[in-house]
């Protein structure tokens, strides 16, 4: 089920908070957890049921793990060792993960390097594996490490499979969420919440539906459809896709956050206007912060302490081995494993530039950052290693400036208005394509973010025609109702 979607927003969404309110408003918590959990179960099903055992035994695997771990020090005879177990739960959890998104990926590159022809076995990957095994490995370590109080399988259960977040993220921790739902306080409808979270849920819808999708026909063309671009449409397809991503999935974000507030959860913000940093270090601040977060205590900081010696060398090693993991865990694809290493290097000469104490222009400094960015995400986008080169090759000129469709292009088309349509013809576009991408754009670099906007929000006439209007336009634009990218992560 979708965000995007009409059964979601007048069907499922009414009802799950109503009924979830009622419970506990008679003071049965526990049939009020149970219900938002049969809520969430029944949300990731709907796209495809068969899925669900899955997820279930995913939950009932890492609970047990982690119930073992928690527990091992207070057991007098001990015939694991606490460190095998954990290690047999997070080869469990990586084999689960690698079976599904990785298992054809290996398998045709072992086609490729030695020549066979094995079967490949066209496994469709279930939605959310990526954010919901992170997060349950991540909740291993911490049992392992000895943080975990509460083991609750009912919290635990909600944790991991709470509908907001499940699909796409953010990436929750333990610690901040299970205790939420048991708070007390958060078993009354709060009204401060359920305006503000209304109010936030109707921007992000109109994030998604109104510019992310509005650019996504651009991006699909030049990726998916062209066959070779000029620098004009190559350079308008690369940040079609930047801000089709950016607004896409912190679309998805701010109705994950807002979602949550209707049920009193508060979720991490995701996204700070990652478009606006001035170097590398910065954006990784700004954009899928939970995912910053959780490479830098799960991964960065265990690399760190395998070190004898703290050294920044070795943080810089520790910098790109975390960033070169994160483009794996992205996806099943040379394309995703080299963003990942381009990040991961991009990271270690801005601590080099930052350690001599280089100047760098603040708008250089930008430009050179989001120029960047704009680079690595053809890789991100691009199916394979071919479209990708067609798109950067596009960008740096070596199609021409000129459409290749039309070598000549007479001067004459000039007067008869078929200037941009002959610039733009493989990618079909006109004028109107890069007056989009220069107002988002625009949007994106000098407004204020949904976040500033929501904490600043106060209920008055002002406000409510603005939710109205921005509401209105998204829901009657919803018939071109697309999946969100990060689905596919």
């Amino acid at each position: 089920m979708l965000f995007n979607s009409y059964e979601f927003i007048f069907f499922f969404l009414p009802i799950t908070l109503a009924v979830y309110f009622l419970l506990n408003k008679k003071r049965l918590t526990v049939a009020s957890n149970t219900w938002l959990l049969f809520a969430s179960l029944t949300f990731y099903s709907w796209w495809n049921v068969k899925y669900l055992p899955l997820i279930l035994l995913s939950i009932l695997f890492n609970y047990t793990i982690g119930c073992l771990l928690a527990e091992h020090d207070s057991l007098r005879k001990k015939i694991v060792s606490k460190r095998g177990i954990f290690i047999f739960g997070l080869v469990g959890n990586i084999i689960f993960l690698s079976y599904f998104k990785y298992m054809d990926f290996f398998i045709g590159n072992m086609n490729a390097l030695f020549k066979t022809d094995l079967p490949l076995l066209q496994i469709v990957l279930p939605l959310g594996i990526s954010f919901f095994t992170i997060t349950q490995i991540a909740f291993l370590v911490d049992c392992y490490e000895g943080l975990v109080e509460d083991r609750k399988l009912l919290s635990y259960s909600l944790f991991v499979t709470f509908f907001p977040h499940l699909l796409a993220g953010p990436i929750l921790h333990h610690k901040e969420m299970m205790p939420q739902f048991e708070t007390v306080r958060n078993k009354v409808l709060n009204y401060k919440n359920l305006s503000h979270g209304l109010f936030l849920f109707f921007i992000g819808l109109f994030k998604k539906v109104i510019f992310a999708d509005e650019l996504s026909k651009t991006v699909k063309i030049g990726f998916d459809a062209a066959h070779s671009l000029n620098m004009v449409e190559a350079w308008t397809v690369s940040l079609s896709y930047t801000l089709q991503l950016y607004f896409d999935f912190s679309g998805y974000s701010d109705m994950a956050i807002a979602v949550g507030l209707l049920f009193n959860i508060v979720l991490p913000v995701n996204f700070n206007s990652p478009y606006k940093a001035t170097n590398i270090i910065d954006f990784w601040k700004r954009w899928h912060i939970s995912l910053t977060s959780f490479i830098t205590t799960y991964l960065y900081s265990p690399i760190m302490r395998s070190f004898r010696k703290i050294t920044f060398a070795k943080s810089m090693l520790a910098t790109f081995i975390a960033m070169f993991i994160a483009g794996i865990w992205h996806g099943a694809g040379w394309t995703f494993i080299l963003w990942g290493a381009l990040h991961g290097a991009a990271l270690v000469v801005n601590h080099l530039w930052k350690r001599r104490k280089l100047p760098m222009p603040r708008l250089v400094g930008w430009l050179l950052t989001f120029g960047f960015v704009n680079a690595s995400f053809v890789l991100f986008r691009a199916k394979n290693l071919t479209d990708a080169a067609k798109v950067l090759k596009g960008m740096i000129g070596l199609n021409g400036i000129l459409p290749a469709t039309h070598p000549h292009f007479a001067f004459a088309d000039l007067g008869h208005g078929q200037f941009w349509k002959l610039l733009m013809a493989n990618i079909k576009g006109n004028d109107s394509i890069l007056w989009t991408v220069i107002v988002i754009m625009t949007v994106t670099l000098t407004c204020q973010n949904s976040i500033q906007l929501e904490q600043k929000f106060k209920p008055s006439w002002k406000t409510l025609g603005f939710v109205v209007i921005v509401s209105f336009y998204a829901l009657v634009n919803m018939n071109k109702v697309s999946e969100f990218l990060y689905f596919q992560f």
